[in-house]
């Protein structure tokens, strides 16, 4: 999960410019990563901007809480790239990106939440993770369409049927723009003389 500074975008002669936006990597569980993400966010200026490249199956609903939490309350202008899978929890911090991008291979997995418990717990708090867990699935499933802020129905469909989705599927929602698996213009320097 390490952040970086992408490539500048190609500028005019003799101007310098700042450099590119912080590219972030989310790979794997989100809670496996969560204190290295969250830090690469913290890192961005109040109001900058970020590319976050997405590969992971999802993970926990309370990091992917906070994650939009920072995106949205720091005013992050984050561009989402899916290069392979966005499922589950990972859903939410993609769909608080401002500007969500997939390719004809990306792949998304929406589903109802599902609750795991490792720990050996009482009747009282487990009735009590159970009334937690319902009300919390309820607002999730609303938080996801709020962010996407388009085809509300459509992903509750999705959500109750365990829909796998592409890429394709996800622009004919207008909930993504796809792009080819090519050079990104302003992440590659182009040289000069060519």
């Amino acid at each position: 999960m390490a952040a970086r500074k992408a490539a500048p975008p190609p500028e005019a002669e003799g101007d310098e410019g700042p450099g590119g936006p912080v590219e972030i990597a989310v790979l794997g569980d989100l809670g496996n990563h969560e204190s290295d993400i969250t830090g690469s966010l913290m890192g961005i200026e109040p109001g900058g901007e970020c590319i976050i490249y997405f590969d992971s199956p999802g993970g926990s609903p309370y990091c992917a809480m906070s994650l939009v939490a920072l995106i949205r309350l720091r005013g992050i202008e984050a561009t989402g790239i899916v290069t392979g899978e966005c499922s589950s929890a990972a859903l939410w911090p993609f769909a608080a990106c401002r500007r969500r991008v997939v390719t004809p291979h990306s792949v998304f997995l929406f589903h109802p939440m599902k609750w795991q418990s490792e720990e050996h717990i009482g009747i009282t708090e487990a009735a009590e993770w159970s009334r937690h867990f319902a009300e919390l699935e309820k607002e999730m499933d609303v938080l996801l369409g709020d962010l996407f802020g388009t085809a509300v129905d459509l992903i509750g469909e999705w959500i109750r049927t365990h829909r796998y989705v592409t890429g394709r599927d996800m622009v004919k929602a207008g909930l993504a723009e796809m792009v080819p698996l090519e050079p990104l213009p302003g992440l590659v320097p182009t040289r000069r003389g060519r």
